[in-house]
């Protein structure tokens, strides 16, 4: 079955791109949930007109995730944390964690589009994020974890 997203939908596809699913996911939850639409033939030719008109506010929104992923990368991120013994943390640190670091450090980044490498953080130590600030822009960002 042939669908075009309305929306971004974790590991299927962003807005708009058409992908082929199997008959059941698309029916019984994507096109219920309003995150997808049948692409026949008349909705992929308004979709393509959609694309053309879009194609030049793309480059400045791209313009703008590379500023800010620029702006991001130049950060040092220090994330505290309560320590039991040795370097093992009481609970964890993961993406909302990260981005509230982030806001502390002046940018705000919505939770949902910030991936610690490796899941949660349950140790002392440096450990990546990947922050995809557009479809085209992921910035891959560096923090610590330090004791409280």
């Amino acid at each position: 079955m042939e669908l075009i997203l309305r929306q971004d939908v974790e590991n299927l596809g962003f807005k708009d791109d058409v992908v082929t699913v199997k008959n059941g996911y698309g029916r019984n939850f994507l096109i219920p949930q309003g995150q997808a639409v049948l692409a026949t033939s008349s909705a992929k030719k308004v979709l393509a007109e959609t694309l053309k008109q879009r194609a030049f506010k793309e480059a400045k929104l791209i313009e703008e995730a590379n500023k800010v992923a620029e702006t991001i990368k130049g950060y040092e991120l220090k994330i505290t944390s309560k320590v039991g013994s040795g370097d093992k943390l009481f609970g964890s640190v993961n993406n909302i964690n990260v981005a509230e670091a982030l806001v502390k450090a002046g940018t705000e980044i919505d939770k949902k589009f910030i991936k610690v490498t490796g899941g949660n953080v349950k140790r002392l130590g440096k450990y990546n994020a990947a922050v995809r600030l557009h479809r085209a822009v992921v910035a891959e960002i560096v923090f610590e974890v330090v004791a409280e």
